[in-house]
């Protein structure tokens, strides 16, 4: 098992002295799963979307309003763990969700999330692809609009310039991670040259 490379801090926050690996994508993509997994593999804390647990708490439809909330509960409950971690914490999901979910569903973001996202990009960003069978479950509405927002994915990420592997796999979850981890290795000894 190699180790995961720690960036150079910038400054002094817990932020920018960790290596920072989200996982992120589509819904029903492997997600969760699959953060949980490079975390235990790793032996590295992981955070738990937020925008999963605003919404399995919310009584009603989420609508343009939750961005906001979900956005800022997002980056507290990632400053809470980043405070915690030593060296590296897996991220399922981060704050560039919360912008493509929130394109994709109101049309548009407030300044300050749009903001956040282009100062918080992570080291590593894992796209789940959307080649899983779609798992239906309470929080989740976009079966036929998952590669749409795949794409936009694709997009942000791009336009944040960020470091980007695409992770795919249908024949078992191991699949997923041996390939996310491989993802990781190269990853690692290119940060290294």
């Amino acid at each position: 098992m190699a180790s995961i490379v720690s960036p150079t801090p910038s400054d002094g926050s817990a932020r920018n002295r960790l290596t920072r690996i989200v996982v992120t994508g589509s819904e029903s993509t492997g997600k969760t799963t699959l953060a949980q997994s490079i975390a235990e593999y790793y032996g590295v804390p992981w955070i738990p979307e937020f925008a999963r647990d605003y919404a399995e708490n919310k009584d009603e439809p989420l609508s343009a309003d939750d961005v906001e909330p979900i956005a800022a509960g997002q980056i507290a409950r990632e400053g809470i763990a980043f405070e915690r971690a030593s060296r590296v914490v897996i991220l399922d999901t981060d704050i560039v969700s919360t912008v493509v979910y929130a394109e994709h569903y109101y049309g548009s973001v407030p300044s300050w999330i749009e903001q956040a996202a282009r100062e918080r990009v992570a080291d590593l960003y894992l796209l789940c692809d959307t080649d899983l069978p779609w798992v239906a479950d309470p929080v989740r509405d976009a079966q036929h609009h998952r590669r749409q927002v795949h794409d936009l994915f694709v997009q942000r990420l791009a336009q944040l310039a960020a470091t980007v592997r695409v992770v795919s796999g249908t024949t078992s979850p191991d699949e997923r991670l041996q390939r996310a981890l491989a993802h990781i290795e190269d990853w690692c000894r290119l940060a290294r040259t």
